[in-house]
């Protein structure tokens, strides 16, 4: 081959090589640019059977529509994780792959959720390891951010030592203790406890058996559901002591709808009362006039109670779903608002800097009234309500005593 050809082959070659280089760099380019530009917000709740996980997540979407799913420049994409069965009850193994998905996508900025105290367990850990924020809108248990409960909590949830967890709702600390309140200005002398033995029912039936005590209620006895211990077997008790009250702690498809129809139809006059867990609307719908009467407490107030913006809020949402907003609804919308916020005060956008944002959120005036989170990423907003199923609906009765 002749000099003058090879310089042309080589030239060609090298311009070739040049080409692909160029190519390269700007679809690098591109997709840098497109990541920076994209923020994720992930979501991980139980969404079958129980109504909750999608009222939360109706109530996150509401928010983030309100701003078209935008912060400055940057567009927010919003996924939801399933971390439930089919029943509703949330699964560790679905959690954990959750909260790993998460945090695996170098995008996703906060992690929503989940609804369950108990999931919460073990997704903080693994977000902590990540740098993400975590912010739910229903955890209760108050180990998960305070000492005193379990030993070890919460500081087995942060194994870098650096909190990255808060939530939006106060805590069982209120809640369990205001039922005690509740119940004895209800007219309770006794009580027999239940609980379904998750984190967050066994939690909260132990703190309002405290409190009961304090109070000089007769507490006749605590038993946890499982295989060698079943409603009908709780029943027994109930008929042999015949209790003023039975408080259970626990959600839904864990024993809160068993023992509702359990207790209809046994006919004893034995009052029913029971923590956020079951004030869901499929608690109404499976238990059906087995649910009536029944009492319960509740992180918060009721939407339409919650002065103009909670009436907008209310009216918003009907429009856009042609339902009522769920109990936990308000808190969905408000972790998503102050997500938000975080976001569009961080300085970069990146998982430190809004994490060091979310956490210096203070007197914030939103659907929730004005609160600001402490030091442990708790909400300072202590609101609990009592409420009674009427006409097959949870009708608010009043604000509770949490002190």
């Amino acid at each position: 081959m002749s000099s003058k050809k090879s310089k042309i082959v080589l030239s060609i070659a090298t311009l070739i090589l040049l080409i692909i280089a160029l190519t390269t760099i700007w679809c690098f380019t591109n997709l840098q640019f497109s990541g920076e530009k994209t923020i994720r917000i992930v979501g991980s709740f139980p969404m079958q059977t129980v109504s909750v996980g999608q009222e939360i997540v109706n109530g996150i979407k509401l928010a983030l529509e309100e701003e078209d799913y935008r912060v400055g420049d940057y567009t927010i994409e919003f996924e939801v994780l399933d971390d439930g069965d089919s029943h509703g009850r949330w699964q560790e193994s679905l959690e954990i792959k959750n909260a790993e998905l998460a945090v695996s996508d170098p995008r996703t900025m906060i992690y929503l959720g989940p609804f369950n105290s108990g999931a919460a367990k073990v997704s903080i850990p693994i977000t902590n390891n990540a740098g993400l924020a975590q912010l739910s809108p229903g955890n209760t248990w108050p180990g998960l951010t305070q000492a005193g409960f379990l030993p070890g909590e919460p500081g087995i949830f942060y194994p870098t030592g650096v909190r990255n967890y808060f939530r939006v709702c106060p805590t069982d600390a209120l809640q369990g203790p205001a039922g005690a309140v509740w119940m004895k200005e209800l007219g309770g002398q006794t009580v027999y406890i239940v609980d379904d033995g998750d984190a967050y029912g066994k939690g909260i039936a132990s703190l309002f058996g405290k409190k009961a005590k304090e109070l000089g209620l007769e507490v006749i006895g605590h038993d946890t559901l499982s295989e060698k211990f079943s409603v009908e077997m709780a029943m027994d008790i109930v008929s042999s002591n015949s209790p003023d009250f039975i408080y259970f702690g626990g959600i839904t498809p864990s024993g809160g709808v068993d023992l509702a129809v359990a207790l209809g139809k046994s006919d004893l006059p034995v009052k029913l009362m029971g923590p956020d867990g079951i004030m869901d609307q499929s608690f109404i719908d499976q238990a059906g006039s087995y649910s009536e009467g029944v009492y319960v407490t509740v992180v918060g107030l009721p939407a339409e109670d919650l002065g103009e913006k909670g009436k907008k809020f209310a009216a918003d949402y009907f429009e856009a779903y042609q339902k009522e907003p769920g109990s936990y609804s308000a808190f969905g919308y408000e972790s998503a608002k102050v997500s938000l916020l975080a976001i569009e005060n961080s300085v970069k956008k990146d998982r430190a800097s809004i994490l060091e944002s979310l956490s210096e959120i203070r007197n914030y005036n939103g659907l929730l009234g004005q609160w600001s989170f402490d030091e442990n990423g708790d909400t300072d907003n202590s609101l609990i309500s009592g409420n009674r199923v009427e006409n097959q609906s949870f009708v608010f009765d009043k604000l509770l005593d949490t002190k």
